[in-house]
């Protein structure tokens, strides 16, 4: 069951985090006001494929898995680590979650909702725009890996065809 943490305690491992390091002193303890730390147990899910929830969640301490379901069964995407964000489209959009995200060991998290980051960035615009950049930025990464990962798999397809046709002529065919 996720608790809630005192972010004092956390404030230095967040002001080390890529996605802080823009922000004034000031800057932090206004964005703590308005996020929350909370700590998951292994195991215990952050995330639920489906639901709509518009927060978006920055890995303070540990690794969180994230999977899909598919066919009833759980298929593993990726990890996620220390200073990596996700739920990013829930800060753009009211969707579904598209997948799970469980904690693949005792974690540490911030998150914070839709209009408290839309608040913070009003009241504060540059930083608010440097932030974003970052999410973006943080977007732009995942894309790449995806379109990496989906080329791989091209190249898979394509040299199993090499194979399959091989062995279809070794075996007397066209």
């Amino acid at each position: 069951m996720q608790r809630e943490a005192e972010p004092e305690q956390y404030l230095e491992a967040i002001r080390a985090l890529l996605l802080f390091r823009p922000l004034s002193e000031n800057e932090v303890q206004r964005f703590m006001q308005r996020a929350e730390i909370l700590t998951f147990q292994e195991g215990e899910r952050i995330v639920a494929e489906g639901e709509i929830d518009p927060s978006f969640f920055v890995v303070i301490r540990g690794t969180v898995s994230v999977m899909v379901n598919q066919e009833q069964n759980e298929v593993f995407i990726c990890s996620i680590g220390e200073g990596d964000v996700f739920g990013e489209a829930a800060m753009f959009m009211k969707v579904k979650r598209t997948a799970d995200v469980v904690a693949a060991c005792d974690a540490v998290l911030l998150r914070i909702e839709r209009p408290e980051l839309m608040g913070f960035i009003k009241d504060f615009p540059t930083t608010g725009n440097k932030l974003l950049m970052l999410i973006i930025y943080s977007l732009l990464r995942k894309l790449r890996d995806a379109n990496q990962e989906l080329a791989f798999e091209r190249r898979a397809d394509i040299q199993q065809d090499d194979v399959d046709s091989l062995v279809a002529q070794l075996a007397g065919g066209s």
